[in-house]
């Protein structure tokens, strides 16, 4: 529990101070952000501060640890990941004024919330490889469902009538530095299509625990159900996309859908569980 407050702690202040880098020279009318050398290695070394939080915190020698703001921060850190890999090769500076007040906000979150339970049954490799190919799963579909969000407002913004140089506020230049639609839903796609293949991996894993554990190949529980849903969801949207070109208004509500249906499955229960409840360890 300690290793999780001090890394997400530093963790948190280093994001912040990575954002304020970006949003402070917006706020001085230079449109878009420049990333240098030494920028990229600060969000390098946030990124790995990050992860050895979480590496100390969830993986336990008797177990894994896990509890509701382990969890996103667990799925935020996964999306900062796919983000440093997609930025050497893509053109995505500008998707960090998002993207780093967000991490910040739920490294804090992760601090202030560092309670959770010890999984039973965690000595089963099987689990293990199960819970964190889960976690990933989430983590992009997050990002996936951030990203779309992220669409939504710029499609907003093209329908706008256009603001002189000396009227836009911050949040309006900030926008108009972000890349073009296009390439955000193309991006927003490669997310989706991995994390599909991960959720893939978690019902398949899920069903291989269940049969060694419960004697079970779907247990009848919420968890499944809205995993299974949020599966269903992001099948049918890349389904669609391909037969019926999809995109748009109509891939952002599916996405949406499809995130949320997972947040239901992990999140909110624990949230109510935790939090509201105070419950302990389940079975």
């Amino acid at each position: 529990m300690s290793a999780s407050i001090v890394f997400h702690g530093l963790a948190a202040i280093a994001y912040a101070v990575l954002a304020l880098s970006l949003w402070l020279p917006i706020q001085k009318y230079q449109r878009s952000p420049k990333l240098d050398r030494t920028f990229r290695a600060g969000l390098l070394a946030a990124i790995i501060i990050h992860g050895t939080g979480l590496l100390l915190t969830i993986i336990l020698p008797h177990g894994l640890h896990i509890g509701w703001a382990l969890a996103l921060s667990a799925g935020l850190w996964l999306g900062m990941v796919v983000f440093w890999f997609e930025s050497l090769y893509l053109r995505l500076d500008s998707l960090l004024l998002i993207l780093l007040p967000t991490a910040a906000l739920v490294s804090l979150i992760a601090t202030l919330f560092p309670e959770g339970i010890v999984v039973h049954h965690a000595n089963s490799e099987w689990l293990r490889v199960h819970l964190l190919i889960a976690l990933c799963a989430y983590g992009l579909a997050g990002v996936a469902a951030m990203h779309a969000i992220l669409i939504t407002v710029l499609d907003r913004q093209l329908h706008r009538p256009v603001q002189a140089a000396g009227q836009q506020n911050t949040w309006y230049r900030a926008l108009d530095s972000m890349p073009p639609l296009m390439v955000q839903e193309d991006l927003l796609f490669r997310l989706i299509r991995i994390a599909f293949f991960v959720l893939t991996l978690t019902v398949i894993t899920g069903m291989v625990v269940s049969l060694r554990l419960a004697n079970q190949l779907i247990p009848l529980d919420h968890k499944t159900l809205f995993t299974l849903l949020s599966w269903v969801t992001f099948g049918g949207l890349l389904i669609g996309r391909q037969l019926r070109g999809w995109r748009g208004r109509i891939a952002l509500r599916w996405t949406l859908v499809g995130f949320s249906f997972l947040l239901l499955a992990y999140t909110g229960s624990r949230f109510v569980l935790d939090v509201i409840l105070q419950r302990g360890p389940f079975g």
